[in-house]
């Protein structure tokens, strides 16, 4: 059965054209599923019960189950949640002084193959609907009674991956009679699929581009993040300042400083001579040791040397605050435990 929570605003007002009725029955529609958040087509009170009916008989609402939440002392909530149909991905929620963020996931399983990443781990089964990535935001908030401020696509899964769904969940999201979030308060993070960074510059939404970097040439860099020997250095960069042109939009470079590997000062001059003179912030995270992993964190002293050295040289960067890491819920580390 169809979700209903996949369809924007204007799809579902054909929907409801083709079961002959009123397009406007979508506003409301859309008023019911992202203000009310309810779960049955029965709470839909100011539709006719013959409305109910049709869209009971034709299309689902997207609940998803709870199947483990586990909270942080810092505050931070990892849900494992039940996707309907067998299977499970990890949504986080991050409390900040300036509101909460949500970490959500948009595939279940990953193809990318990054070495630092637990989700590595976790054989790719298929892609999330626009619906079931924005049903991660509506449960979690239904959960802890408070409303999301930002989102950022750095769960499970290479949103890039899933170009459609991701870019179709943005714009629920971002709707205003949808989840009414602002674009610039959505971050999308890639391991740098080039094609998709082009193909997103077009899309016209100010949301945030966040690039994996994680390493300075192609040899480092290739042997972290396998998709660099399809899309090496130079043409992400290229990419990258394209993007940029084209949005005149900052782009978020992220940085993850793994010891002896590219955590010294070569590795901090090199990504100076990579970035200088582009509209871009370098987000440097201390890289969280994972099952069977080959990396270990960085020490505290080479982590500020290094943001040091950047900021000395033109480059904005700073340290990410570590949060979860007690509950394996920080930068890396989701993968569906315990399913």
């Amino acid at each position: 059965m169809k979700n209903i929570k996949d369809y924007s605003m204007e799809q579902l007002k054909e929907e409801l054209k083709e079961l002959g009725e009123k397009p406007f029955r979508a506003e409301q529609i859309f008023k019911w599923l992202y203000e009310e958040t309810v779960q049955s087509f029965d709470e839909m009170t100011n539709l006719s019960l013959e409305l109910r009916e049709k869209l009971k008989k034709n299309y689902s609402i997207c609940n998803f189950n709870i199947l483990k939440k586990q909270e942080s002392k810092d505050g931070t909530i990892k849900y494992l949640l039940d996707v309907l149909d067998g299977n499970a991905i990890e949504t986080v929620l991050m409390r900040y002084h300036h509101g909460n963020s949500i970490c959500v996931s948009s595939q279940i399983g990953c193809k990318m193959g990054c070495k630092f990443c637990a989700s590595t781990g976790i054989n790719f089964i298929r892609n999330l609907t626009c619906g079931e990535i924005v049903e991660q935001i509506i449960r979690v908030e239904q959960d802890v009674g408070q409303r999301v401020s930002n989102v950022v696509f750095m769960g499970i899964g290479e949103p890039l991956d899933n170009y459609d769904n991701v870019v179709g969940a943005i714009r629920l999201i971002n709707h205003p009679k949808g989840l009414n979030i602002g674009a610039r308060h959505i971050s999308i993070s890639t391991s740098g699929l080039v094609p998709k960074i082009y193909q997103l510059a077009d899309e016209n939404i100010q949301c945030t581009l966040s690039i994996s970097l994680h390493a300075t040439n192609n040899e480092k860099r290739s042997s972290m993040m396998p998709v660099n020997k399809t899309y090496p250095i130079e043409e992400l960069l290229q990419a990258c300042k394209d993007y940029i042109a084209k949005t005149n939009r900052r782009i978020s470079f992220e940085y993850a400083l793994a010891k002896d590997n590219n955590d010294n000062l070569e590795d901090a001059k090199q990504l100076v001579k990579r970035l200088k003179g582009m509209l871009c912030h370098v987000n440097l995270i201390p890289i969280n040791k994972i099952e069977n992993g080959q990396f270990d964190k960085s020490s505290n002293e080479n982590i500020m040397r290094f943001r040091d050295y950047l900021n000395e040289h033109g480059i904005v960067a700073t340290i990410r605050r570590e949060l979860g890491s007690d509950i394996d819920a920080a930068c890396g580390q989701l993968r569906r435990k315990n399913l």
